[in-house]
């Protein structure tokens, strides 16, 4: 196959996929502004120098927050599903975090508990991964989404490659300086 083959191949392929990457770079900034502007990203950075004051040796420490914040869960919410409990000793104020699931499956909400005192600190709507991260990875359009989104990746690795390969193709044995490089 002859190089102007490749090269209307990787055009018109590229035409279409170019939209593909377009959404996917598109979520992607979003995910990574989302990420880097966060709450949670910058209550990381702030608390990561900070030693928490559980050790292995002081177990107990963590063993009382978990049935008062379960308790607490109970009453706000009785009889609901408890899809997991996350402990968080390094934040300011120690939480305990209950995520209950809905009565017919799937997320519903986030008990922000106080872990010394037993506070209900808030309550948050819950999701197991953010929307924009479900629309970026396809996960959003079903299971079909997810096999669109691994075949258009593939398609614009192949694209990369085939393009890479075209440019290296055209270039022109005997040039100097810079026109080694762009041509």
């Amino acid at each position: 196959m002859t190089p102007a083959f490749w090269r209307k191949w990787h055009r018109w392929i590229g035409a279409i996929a170019g939209l593909f990457l377009t959404f996917a770079g598109t979520t992607g900034v979003i995910v990574a502004m989302t990420e880097f502007f966060g709450e949670e990203e910058a209550l990381r950075e702030a608390m990561r120098d900070t030693v928490s004051s559980v050790t292995t040796a002081t177990a107990e420490r963590w063993q009382a927050p978990i049935p008062m914040a379960l308790a607490v869960a109970a009453r706000e919410a009785p009889n609901a599903p408890v899809d997991k409990v996350v402990l968080h000793f390094k934040k300011p104020v120690p939480t305990v975090d209950v995520f209950l699931g809905g009565p017919t499956g799937g997320e519903d909400r986030r008990l922000v508990i106080e872990a010394a005192t037993g506070k209900l600190l808030a309550v948050e709507s819950y999701a197991d991964k953010p929307l924009i991260h479900r629309i970026h990875s396809g996960e959003f359009f079903g299971d079909g989404g997810l096999v669109f989104a691994m075949l258009w990746g593939t398609a614009l690795v192949g694209l990369s490659l085939s393009g890479l390969w075209i440019y290296l193709t055209m270039r022109r044995r005997n040039a100097t300086g810079l026109g080694r490089i762009f041509w």
